[in-house]
């Protein structure tokens, strides 16, 4: 992993693009816990904290959908950008969300200010 510092946040390289095949994830360990990298079948790019608010399932192992993810425990099903559950499921809980970005096709999570 590279650090690259950019006014107030501390940024790191956690891989390429193309390393995630669309409608994929990954898991990155990093201090705060593991996080899940997911790319939606329109090259989106979302980052959540890996444990689904139910019963903390590993989101990274989960089937994503359009800009959801299906946990693969108990079948919630998570929006991507926000991290709440949808359906009937809404309102009970949240998988924290991390900041994420993408320049020249490497993938890059906020850590830190």
């Amino acid at each position: 992993m590279n650090a690259h510092v950019i006014p107030g946040v501390l940024w790191i390289d956690v891989g390429a693009l193309n390393e995630i095949p669309r409608r994929g994830a990954r898991r990155v360990a990093t201090p705060r816990g593991d996080i899940a990298v997911f790319r939606t079948g329109d090259n989106e790019v979302f980052a959540l904290l890996d444990k689904c608010p139910h019963k903390q399932g590993p989101l990274s192992q989960g089937i994503v959908h359009g800009r959801t993810v299906t946990c693969p425990l108990h079948a919630w099903n998570i929006d991507l950008a926000t991290g709440e559950p949808t359906g009937a499921d809404a309102g009970k809980g949240c998988a924290p969300t991390v900041t994420v970005r993408v320049e020249n096709g490497r993938i890059l999570l906020a850590t830190g200010g």
